[in-house]
């Protein structure tokens, strides 16, 4: 290693930025977890809370005659009355599910006032997925978005595939800087309409974000996702946008130009709680609407406590 290599390494922060090796080690403790369509009790997804999961989709085997104890469900009626006889059409589960996960890495992203950055939260979300989804036999694939690009990723049931997709996510990540100047921010519409490009039918679509920049064509694009698929929604979310404190002071830049925000000022104060607010109002709203699962995650606690919680699975975690 070079002298340079070592001193980025030394100054690397797990929790400002993540790195490949980072997201591969959360391989073991992924497999706590469950994304299948029976969930634990306590998990947001068992049903009780939002709509289940749908499960793998079914392949047609064959047609054959109609035995003693067969589901007269599965009788072809158009068959048995060309033939004379009752034919009963058979399916199996399919072996495998296609899941496409959409991982958020703009310029937004990188923020966090507790321990976290949004960003970081979201790249080890995403990675615990893409790993357990991998172990129960599901093909993984998934959209990498910033603000200039996205890294597209067909799903494939292959842990070399699995690692291509981590390593981008975590190359996005590593571009993420607070001098990065950024000419427009990227959309979170152009990640969705390319996951409907790719997402035909009974997939599951996994978004992690902080769902900046959402309008009403974000509605139709998730509803138009929904119709088909399974779409679970993972809001990342900062503790200082859901309670400001009294009379903070922050600055902000765009890479360029510098700007304080003085929240002493009740209506700038206002209108950023209005926004942050109304960003979630609508996310709750469409969640209940169209049956989107919706998972709340937080900079201020690890990306694995937290899914473990959500996920209904009661063990500590360390």
């Amino acid at each position: 290693m070079t002298k340079s290599a070592q001193t980025m390494a030394s100054q690397h922060d797990p929790r400002v930025h993540v790195d490949l090796r980072q997201l591969l080690r959360l391989a073991g403790p992924a497999r706590r977890l469950s994304l299948l369509p029976r969930q634990p009790a306590q998990s947001v997804l068992n049903g009780r809370h939002a709509s289940k999961l749908r499960g793998r989709g079914l392949n047609f085997e064959e047609l054959r005659n109609y035995f003693a104890g067969d589901d007269i469900r599965t009788i072809d009626w158009k068959v048995t009355a060309r033939t004379g006889e009752p034919h009963v059409r058979v399916y199996t589960e399919e072996r495998d599910r296609p899941a496409l996960l959409l991982v958020d890495q703009r310029m937004s992203m990188f923020f966090g006032s507790r321990v976290y950055m949004k960003s970081v939260i979201a790249a080890e979300a995403a990675a615990l997925a893409a790993h357990r989804l991998l172990a129960q036999g599901d093909r993984v694939g998934g959209l990498v978005f910033g603000d200039d690009a996205i890294a597209e990723h067909r799903p494939v049931r292959a842990p070399a595939a699995v690692n291509r997709f981590l390593a981008s996510v975590a190359d996005a990540n590593t571009r993420l800087h607070a001098t990065r100047a950024v000419p427009e921010p990227g959309s979170l519409n152009a990640a969705l309409k390319a996951a409907g490009r790719i997402a035909k039918t009974d997939y599951l679509v996994l978004v992690f974000s902080d769902f900046d920049t959402i309008d009403v064509q974000t509605e139709r694009l998730l509803r138009s996702l929904a119709q088909h698929n399974d779409v679970l929604l993972f809001c990342v979310s900062d503790p200082l946008a859901d309670a400001l404190p009294e009379g903070f002071r922050v600055a902000i830049s765009d890479g360029e130009l510098q700007a304080e925000i003085n929240g002493a000022d009740g209506k700038v104060r206002e209108r950023i709680e209005t926004v942050t607010r109304g960003r979630l109002a609508k996310l709750d709203h469409w969640s209940r609407k169209y049956g989107l699962p919706f998972l709340p995650l937080t900079t201020a606690r690890p990306a694995l406590e937290q899914l473990s919680h959500l996920l209904g699975q009661t063990r500590r975690t360390r």
